[in-house]
């Protein structure tokens, strides 16, 4: 039987192109990067890691990948409350994009990240000696929303569907590959159409007949908007890796108590945001422009839900079956060429002590 091809949008092929000149750019930057950490280090502020040897306090710039935004409660808690200034550290907060920030974590321009699991396995394949240390999401956030009223209840109802996804790259697609995986179906199998993050958007005009969404993001504005929606969760099929902290393997090992630190600083700031949400949402609002002034029961119920999105027995392990899964997929999807060696991609040897 002749396999059916995927339709693909004008939105999409243009989006190819771009996708083409993005992995170029990043390669090259990774190489760039990779060429300047080989070299003979000039002993400037920027180029040497700060520690806490050579200061009072460690400043660590932290990418997180994402805008201000509530979700990341527990580092602005963590601020707050001094747990990092308790650890030696000096923490900003900077809102680098995510593929930047890997490959300046690998080449030891910057010591720390946030990032997911599947960034971790595509620049340790590039080359890129970065380690995850601590998990943030125990849950891959990523799903697919539709209206009820299409009766999608289960991965294998979206064959033949038009599905509104924002990037044929990055965590929305590696989940939407996950999820059609789990109902037996290929990219080929439904009609992807490439739109940005418009998904709010789009499934609301009709657009599309369902979008690839983030768990604790576009169906909570949905259902603000008076819209009723399935939500079909990547984590309800297949546990995959989610953000957490990374860094690379000199940090671990030439500043192991800097790595251990600010694990136990992070984790600290996840413990009391899910303990005392109200006030993790009081102190976010100072560190969010608008927030305050936002739908507070919408950016209320945004910090719950990631907050659901967080639980587990221990805070920051990391399992290696979510690993072996995050490779198959990245495997099954061509993008990683061949298997990885995973013990050298994620340690639990950093977090505290459980009592």
């Amino acid at each position: 039987m002749a396999t059916r091809q995927p339709q693909i949008s004008l939105l999409r092929k243009s989006h190819r192109k771009n996708m083409l000149k993005s992995k170029l750019s990043i390669s090259a930057l990774i190489l760039m990067l990779l060429a300047v950490a080989c070299s003979p280090a000039t002993p400037t502020a920027q180029s040497t890691p700060t520690t806490l040897a050579t200061s009072a306090l460690a400043a660590i710039r932290l990418p997180v990948g994402y805008i201000p935004d509530v979700q990341f409660a527990p580092l602005y808690v963590a601020m707050q409350k001094g747990y990092f200034q308790q650890e030696g550290i000096n923490l900003t907060m900077d809102y680098n994009t995510e593929t930047d920030a890997v490959a300046l974590v690998g080449a030891n321009k910057l010591q720390f990240a946030i990032a997911s699991g599947e960034q971790v396995l595509l620049g340790r394949a590039q080359g890129l000696p970065v380690v995850y240390v601590a998990g943030w999401f125990q849950q891959y956030p990523v799903g697919v929303a539709s209206s009820t009223s299409l009766g999608i209840q289960k991965p294998a109802d979206l064959k033949g569907k038009k599905i509104g996804i924002p990037l044929l790259s990055g965590a929305s697609y590696i989940g939407l590959r996950a999820l059609l995986d789990a109902g037996g179906l290929k990219e080929s199998d439904v009609t992807l159409d490439v739109i940005g993050f418009n998904q709010v958007q789009a499934l609301a005009a009709g657009q599309e007949q369902a979008i690839v969404v983030y768990d604790n993001n576009e169906p909570i504005q949905l259902k603000s908007k008076g819209y009723a929606v399935n939500v079909l969760r990547v984590g309800d099929y297949l546990q995959l890796v989610g953000n957490g902290l990374i860094t690379n393997e000199t940090a671990l090992k030439e500043h192991p108590e800097l790595v251990r630190s600010i694990v136990k600083a992070l984790l600290e700031g996840i413990s009391y945001t899910m303990a005392h949400p109200v006030e993790a949402y009081s102190i976010s609002t100072q560190y969010v422009e608008n927030l305050a002034k936002a739908d507070t029961s919408v950016q209320k119920q945004i910090l719950a839900t990631s907050i659901d999105l967080w639980k587990t027995n221990q805070l920051g392990y990391t399992d290696p079956k979510a690993w072996s899964n995050m490779q198959d997929i990245l495997l099954k999807m061509g993008l990683l060429k061949q298997p990885l060696d995973l013990t050298r991609a994620f340690s639990n040897e950093y977090l505290p002590q459980q009592p």
